[in-house]
């Protein structure tokens, strides 16, 4: 019997949808696109013989259904439908012009076999594996030149929605390119909105925004974060070295049970692809606001570590309210910043008030409610259990 494992660090999406009913179109913000409200071709992976018991591989029935929608692209499209069952498979690859949906009780599970991971080349922002020199494994839903395809690196009109992911690693990591690798690549990642994602992640974070963020991360809208049994809650990672930056980030309405550390900044995570970054390349953290946080069973509120010489700033706190069971719930050092109605009281450097009328906090008023046509058009369930990471690119 094969067992099954999800990977990436990462994400994978309500629905993965190209030009799928709803998308961002370049917008600020997810609404609905009534330019093709359906596909006119769609066919079920059952077609092609695959078997949802969870220990049947598919990876050739996904791929030859991706194959044969090829012939509709340039046709209105065509539609992927993988019913409820546990559908077991290696890598495969996206086409342009498909929405791949999945039913609400539809898993799919990666295969722990290597021979079901072909070997490709780097991305060109990272330039080498993230743990060897060269080429690496195909991710579990691989595609390249793509239109409008959520994808987890160098990515701008993103939208997450409704996810449920158990994993062991970041439940969803965004990402932007290496150290001189991705400042040479100068593709940022941005635009990206988060909604209503449940997970679990005993190893890592449920939102990681780095470390590999040397293209830039900017315009991240998190809402309606709920954790637990987790190690950390939100974790913005970098290093000297990477230059880039994080900036304008809004992460609201988070709920957090059982978790080691809610909010996490390490400024000096290290990690580099080889010897010839630039040390003095410094990134920029700024305009970072975390509102309406609730917790229970936290250890430590947060762990704010930035960069000596390189301060943090702009950090903005509002309405967090975490029931922590340390004797010291914060430890911060090269950041700045402000906050309100926070308990336990936030550390030294984040005391400050806002002044009035400043813009120095980062806040989004713009966001489509929660009853709106965007957020109600896809319902899609993506479940995820890990036996452990995969850090696949």
């Amino acid at each position: 019997m094969r067992r099954s494992v999800t990977l990436l660090e990462v994400l994978l999406v309500l629905a993965l949808i190209t030009e799928a009913p709803w998308a961002i179109n370049g917008s600020s913000d997810c609404k609905p696109s009534r330019s093709r409200a359906f596909r006119p071709h769609s066919v079920t992976i059952t077609e092609f013989g695959a078997v949802g018991d969870g220990t049947t591989l598919n990876t050739k029935a996904f791929q030859n259904a991706i194959f044969y929608l090829r012939s509709f692209a340039d046709k209105g499209g065509a539609q992927l439908f993988v019913p409820a069952g546990r559908w077991l498979t290696g890598s495969f690859n996206l086409i342009s012009h498909l929405t791949l949906m999945l039913d609400k009780e539809a898993v799919i599970l990666g295969s722990i076999d290597s021979r079901d991971w072909p070997i490709v080349d780097p991305l060109p922002s990272y330039g080498r594996g993230r743990e060897l020199p060269g080429r690496r494994h195909k991710s579990l839903i691989y595609g390249y030149n793509l239109t409008d395809v959520i994808i987890t690196d160098s990515s701008n009109d993103v939208c997450i929605e409704d996810c449920y992911i158990s994993t062991g690693d970041d439940l969803i990591a965004i990402k932007s390119g290496w150290d001189e690798y991705g400042i040479s690549y100068a593709r940022p990642s941005t635009n990206i909105f988060i909604r209503r994602v449940t997970g679990e992640t005993s190893s890592s974070a449920g939102i990681a925004l780095g470390s590999e963020m040397s293209g830039g991360i900017s315009e991240v809208h998190v809402e309606g974060l709920q954790l637990f049994n987790s190690k950390s809650g939100i974790n913005i990672k970098t290093s000297p070295g990477r230059g880039g930056y994080i900036r304008n980030v809004y992460i609201s309405d988070v709920t957090m049970k059982n978790v080691t550390i809610a909010i996490r900044f390490l400024g000096q995570y290290g990690e580099h692809p080889d010897d010839n970054y630039n040390a003095s390349a410094l990134p920029i953290i700024e305009r970072i606001t975390f509102k309406n946080i609730i917790g229970k069973t936290i250890r430590f509120a947060g762990l704010l570590q930035g960069i000596e010489g390189d301060s943090f700033h702009n950090i903005c706190l509002s309405n967090i309210t975490l029931d922590v069971t340390s004797d010291l719930p914060w430890n911060c050092s090269d950041i700045q910043g402000y906050s309100i109605l926070v308990s336990p009281e936030s550390c030294e450097p984040l005391r400050e008030i806002l002044p009035k009328n400043s813009s120095a906090c980062y806040l989004s008023n713009h966001l489509p409610s929660e009853s709106s046509e965007g957020s109600r058009l896809v319902r899609t369930m993506m479940k995820f259990t890990s036996m452990y990471p995969l850090l696949l690119w």
